[in-house]
């Protein structure tokens, strides 16, 4: 019985040590009660029950002594209270398991007298509004280094700055920090709020290339360190978001599952911006197998990540299924916003997919989600777009009618529809409803129309909305000037078209070889040589070359 039980207790004690105990100056007792088992044991503090109650046992060189917990230790010393029954009933796996609870407890309630070698030491270090002193760093010890980081009567941010010390030093050092040290300063940076520098330090944990841990060897060690509840929250949040934002997505997803398996709230907000990182990678398969996750976890999904997995379909050009998992979503509660239906009905008008529009549409007065100005200016650009002008001149109606702001935009976007159908009534009428309604026209007003009656010939006409324009402060840009030229010479108008290239050029655009080329065609049709001739002199010092056919008169 004496050789087990004593190979319990050297078991016993290098597990000790492996878990962070030091087990120099450990007093060993032997356990005689009758309702115990003989057991080797270091000192230590636990408190179990046995048939008469509460019993700790006082271990002091290599004695023990019953007493009841009520009577309390008869000196400073730790004591140990273990019910073992009469046929060992505790075994080894459970107290081991056990003595977790105790590490956490002795590790939160570390004496002042702990630290009370350090202060001469951090002075040197930690000197107020100086720079740091490298001279006593070959001295330090990774215990003094840990008694540092873990001292609460030194502020996270001072710790920081004498870790990254450290660090950078790491030559002068016997040792390079551990792992743990590091997850000790991030707990504190947490706790203190220091959200940036946890997260600097995580980052280098996790994806830094000459200090990088496996997910897994971190969500041990935190484990081990058995931090607050809230910590460890915080802790696991933020290595998601790192994970994420340097794109290791398949470490992020392991940190996720980690967290769902043990019970650690998973902050939804986290998700959503890694569901957003997802998404501008591009990985739209990444995306939805990562909402699955959320949904399946039974995380309280938010509309902001439902219009996050929404937006990365509708920008693949999937909408059909976009909107079949916005209505399973609405099923179980989670309620789309117009800002969900918008990306919607912009995919759908983008793409003239006026049937799943009409879904989309039926979805949303279902919900009962009004129309904002975006979802206007959506629709009104898609019916325009498809020539359904009457169908975005009623949605305007509407917007008056609730007291919407039509503004320039839109009725840009009507005038353009009526001008490609050729209705230039309806776009007289518009212009008339513009100004009654005190909305300015700009250069995308005119354009259209200019263009429109350019294309019939009615180049007076349009050089008088051009003229218009430029009285509101709005020029002509070089398509509208090679448009005009081109229109001038189609009508062979060459002295106007010369003109205007002339006025192009002083507006600090240059005609390009084919305006070059048309001009000089019509110029020598209508026998205006010396301007023909001008203009081929033109090209050849801007080393373009003339199509002869063009400037045959010209020339001979």
């Amino acid at each position: 019985m004496m050789v087990g039980t004593c190979h319990i207790a050297i078991a016993i004690a290098i597990v000790l040590s492996l878990m962070g105990f030091c087990i120099n100056h450990l007093t060993f007792g032997i356990l005689y009660l009758s309702s115990f088992e003989r057991i080797v044991l270091p000192q230590t503090q636990w408190v179990s029950k046995s048939q008469n109650g509460p019993i700790m046992v006082h271990l002091i060189s290599g004695r023990a002594r019953g007493r009841h917990a009520s009577e309390g230790p008869a000196d400073g010393s730790m004591v140990l209270a273990v019910h073992l029954g009469p046929q060992l009933q505790m075994t080894l796996q459970n107290f081991l398991n056990t003595l977790k609870t105790v590490k956490k407890s002795s590790a939160s309630t570390l004496s002042p007298k702990h630290f009370q070698h350090l202060p001469d030491f951090i002075s040197h270090f930690l000197k107020p509004s100086t720079p740091l002193d490298a001279s006593a760093l070959p001295s330090l010890t990774p215990t003094t280094f840990r008694d540092i980081l873990s001292n609460p009567d030194l502020k996270a941010s001072k710790c920081f700055r004498f870790f990254n010390f450290v660090a950078n030093n790491q030559s002068l050092l016997s040792f390079k920090p551990h792992l743990q040290d590091h997850l000790i300063l991030i707990s504190r940076l947490l706790k203190a709020r220091l959200f940036a520098d946890a997260e600097a330090m995580l980052k280098t944990l996790s994806v830094d290339e000459n200090l990088r841990y496996p997910f897994l060897v971190i969500a041990s060690a935190v484990e081990n360190c058995c931090f607050e509840s809230k910590v460890t929250t915080k802790l696991f949040n933020f290595m998601l978001k790192v994970y994420s934002d340097n794109g290791n997505f398949s470490e992020a997803s392991k940190t996720f599952d980690y967290m769902k398996d043990n019970g650690i709230k998973i902050n939804e907000r986290t998700c959503t911006v890694h569901l957003n990182t997802l998404k501008k990678a591009d990985e739209l398969g990444l995306v939805l197998d990562f909402f699955g996750q959320m949904v399946q976890s039974g995380l309280e999904i938010s509309v902001y990540s439902l219009t996050c997995v929404i937006d990365g379909m509708c920008r693949n050009g999937d909408i059909k299924k976009a909107r079949e998992i916005m209505e399973e979503m609405s099923g179980r509660g989670i309620k789309p916003n117009v800002i969900t239906f918008n990306i919607l009905i912009d995919s759908c008008v983008k793409r003239w997919d006026f049937e799943e529009l009409d879904l989309v549409l039926g979805l949303m007065r279902k919900g009962g989600v009004g129309f904002n100005v975006e979802t206007y200016k959506f629709l009104i650009d898609g019916y325009s777009s498809y020539w359904k002008i009457e169908a975005a001149e009623r949605l305007v109606m509407e917007m008056h009618d609730k007291g919407l702001r039509v503004d320039t935009y839109l009725f840009n976007l009507m005038i353009n529809g009526y001008c490609k159908l050729g209705a230039i009534e309806s776009v007289l009428l518009l212009l008339g409803r513009m100004r009654d309604r005190g909305v300015k026209p700009n250069a995308d007003t005119f354009c259209p129309i200019i263009n429109w009656y350019s294309k019939v010939g009615g180049m007076e006409v349009a050089m008088k909305y051009v003229e218009e324009m430029q009285k509101m402060g709005f020029e002509l840009d070089k398509v509208m000037y090679d448009m005009l030229i081109d229109r001038f010479c189609q009508n062979g108008m060459a002295d106007e078209a010369f003109e205007l290239r002339i006025d192009m050029e002083r507006k600090g655009f240059q005609a390009d070889i084919a305006v070059f080329n048309q001009m000089g065609e019509i110029l020598c049709e209508t026998y205006q040589t010396e301007k023909a001739k001008m203009l081929m002199n033109i090209m050849i010092k801007r080393g373009i070359c003339p199509k002869m056919v063009s400037f045959t008169s010209a020339i001979s």
